[in-house]
């Protein structure tokens, strides 16, 4: 596949209002290859955009179940079946006394799987992205606001795209270089 020219348009935004009133208009307009970028998170920024719902919960939860299940089998053969010790007649298998290892070891591989899956469905790590070659992009670190349609949108047109992102009345429009 042939890169585009462009990684798309960016414009600059003076407030984290004015981001999300842009991107949820951008939205209806019918663009769905776009970036927002801020210092900090912005309430209401997926909705405005629509994002869809990530599978990382269930990734997480298949974790935390897995490490459960693995750690109170681990006790339960160490404990009924490798080396069974009968102590005041209570029985090999008894749950209770499993309960702290296995709470701990559900937390364990929920938190690992968290944070893999999380690397992972990111797509992390890009030292190198387009987005770092606008000069005014460091802005982004301290109290800028951008909003990137990227040229890869099936919407995407150089002139009209700069044309719509221009009536979202930002402080600047940028185009983003490959």
């Amino acid at each position: 596949m042939k890169t585009p020219p462009v990684y798309g348009l960016m414009a600059e935004f003076n407030t984290p209002e004015d981001l999300v009133s842009a991107s949820g208009r951008a939205r209806e307009e019918g663009y769905t290859r776009m970036e927002m970028y801020s210092a900090f998170p912005i309430d209401g920024l997926t909705e405005a955009l629509g994002f869809p719902l990530t599978r990382l919960p269930l990734l997480v939860l298949f974790g935390g179940v897995l490490g459960g299940v693995g750690g109170f089998l681990m006790q339960y053969y160490a404990a009924a079946q490798s080396y069974p010790l009968n102590i005041a007649s209570l029985p090999l298998n008894t749950w209770p006394a499993f309960f702290p290892v296995t709470s701990e070891l559900t937390i364990l591989f929920a938190g690992l799987t968290a944070v893999i899956a999380m690397l992972a469905l990111n797509g992390l790590a890009k030292p190198k992205h387009p987005v770092f070659n606008v000069p005014k992009f460091e802005r982004e670190t301290r109290d800028g606001f951008f909003l990137c349609i990227e040229s890869t949108d099936p919407k995407f047109e150089a002139v009209e795209t700069r044309r719509f992102l221009e009536t979202l009345q930002p402080i600047a429009v940028y185009n983003v270089e490959n």
